[in-house]
């Protein structure tokens, strides 16, 4: 029979309750957001294996997040592999967090305090966030990673890569001391997914040929579902980092929106300026652009500096993607869904640009360092007289960048070692039936469109391509 329990004095039910909503929000980002829209934007044969990769990536996080990296990003700093401490401003001490203790105890983040809510709610709230870093960065090698590689490789990640630049940022590591900020993720998620999947596809190597040149969805309602699904789900993205159902989480969801807004309206302005049509994919790139670059400044900007973002990040990105795409390097490279582009170079031009936007009459909440980099109590850019902000901002960038890149090729040249990092090219030429067993739209009658057992391999009769 259900009994109550009294809430200890440091509990807001409020806050609580909006934590783990906000939580919720950001889980259906990736179940079913990422899954539906990748399963959509791909090739038919493609679908299945990319919502399983998406779901993999899910439960593997989860795992690997109560076990130590959690601690590893929000815990207590690791002083034991140096007596001056310095190792402790770039990682966290790994350990569990399944205890009745650690899970019913108040919520506690070094550098920022107590929160009004369990640990528990804390620990899956961000939990959402690092498993949906691999699933973006999963964008850029859709189509030919192996499936049983990607497994040891998103747990290796999330250890190594994720939790140090979660800790720096976030976790009260050296950067946070310093006064970089990052509201709900545009580095610690968006810059290092497009760094590590830009890393990953060129070290696992193109599609094959017909699916670079046949690149088209099968199912842009599931695409259209799966925006949707972020779009809306970005109101606790960035509506939970206050840690608190307050005016500043009010503030986020408002520029959030706003900024994704005219950052979609100015993508479909420079399709119509050089002679596009403004298609739904491409307009879809937009959207996620304005969603990314006010990722890390949502509550640290006003109204006015959120539609400056969502100009400067379309622009910024759109010509990225629609022109620097064709020069060598990135031609080289098979960004599947050029996660690079709307993910990377946005989440840079995002936390760049609070720098320069930042209103100080705008955060409740700041992590304040010992370098006290605060005017008015809150955060500071540029055009109110601050440029140290800006610096720390293109520090803290370039660490991740750094970092990621290097880190990103040790562990997939790691993982090649024991399971190939690429598909056999007999699964890449079959996909889903080869390599799960089952497709996305199976026949009525089972040997229909097979011969001997094998898909038949007819290419499909689809328009040009388009990135999302």
């Amino acid at each position: 029979m259900p009994f109550a329990v009294e809430a200890p004095s440091w509990l807001s039910s409020g806050d609580t309750s909006w934590q783990m909503t906000a939580a919720t929000l950001v889980g259906l980002m990736s179940v079913p957001g990422l899954v539906v829209l990748y399963g959509g934007v791909m090739q038919k044969r493609w679908s299945v294996n990319s919502m399983m990769l998406a779901f993999a990536a899910f439960a593997v996080v989860l795992v690997v997040w109560v076990l130590w990296a959690f601690n590893m990003s929000f815990g207590a700093p690791f002083h034991g592999l140096s007596h001056s401490g310095f190792f402790g401003n770039f990682i966290g001490k790994p350990g569990a967090v399944l205890s009745h203790t650690e899970l019913q105890h108040q919520s506690d983040i070094p550098n920022i305090g107590t929160q009004a809510f369990p640990k528990s709610a804390l620990v899956y709230f961000q939990f959402v966030f690092a498993a949906i870093t691999p699933i973006l960065m999963l964008g850029s090698v859709l189509g030919r990673v192996n499936f049983k590689a990607w497994i040891p490789f998103v747990a290796l990640w999330a250890t190594v890569v994720y939790s140090v630049d979660a800790f720096l940022i976030w976790g009260g590591g050296f950067f946070a001391q310093h006064g970089a900020v990052d509201y709900s993720g545009g580095y610690v998620i968006h810059l290092s997914a497009g760094v590590g999947g830009f890393v990953a596809a060129a070290v696992i190597g193109p599609r094959l040929q017909r699916d670079r040149e046949v690149d088209a969805p099968n199912n842009v309602a599931m695409v259209a579902l799966g925006a949707g699904l972020l779009w809306l789900g970005w109101n606790g993205f960035n509506g939970g980092d206050p840690y608190a159902s307050n005016m500043s989480a009010a503030a986020a969801i408002l520029n959030t929106n706003l900024c994704t807004a005219v950052a979609f309206l100015v993508w479909v302005g420079w399709d119509y300026m050089t002679g596009r049509k403004p298609g739904l994919l491409s307009g879809i790139n937009g959207m996620i652009t304005g969603l990314v670059a006010i990722t890390p400044a949502a509550g640290y900007v006003n109204g006015w500096g959120a539609i400056a973002l969502g100009v400067n990040a379309s622009t910024l990105v759109y010509f990225a993607l629609n022109y620097l795409s064709r020069t060598r390097l990135f031609r080289r490279v098979d960004d599947t869904l050029g996660v690079v582009y709307t993910h990377g170079f946005a989440g840079l031009a995002g936390g760049l640009l609070v720098g320069v936007f930042a209103d100080p009459n705008m955060a409740l909440f700041y992590n304040k360092g010992k370098h006290g980099l605060t005017t008015g109590g809150g955060v500071a850019g540029l055009i109110h007289g601050n440029w140290t902000l800006l610096k720390w901002q293109f520090f803290a960038a370039l660490f991740v960048i750094c970092w990621t890149a290097i880190a990103t090729y040790g562990l997939l040249k790691l993982v090649g070692l024991f399971i190939p990092l690429r598909m056999s090219e007999k699964n890449m030429e079959i996909g889903d039936v080869a390599e799960h067993g089952h497709e996305v739209y199976p026949a009525d009658v089972p040997s229909l469109g097979y011969a001997g057992g094998v898909p038949a391999l007819a290419p499909e009769p689809v328009p040009a391509p388009s990135r999302v």
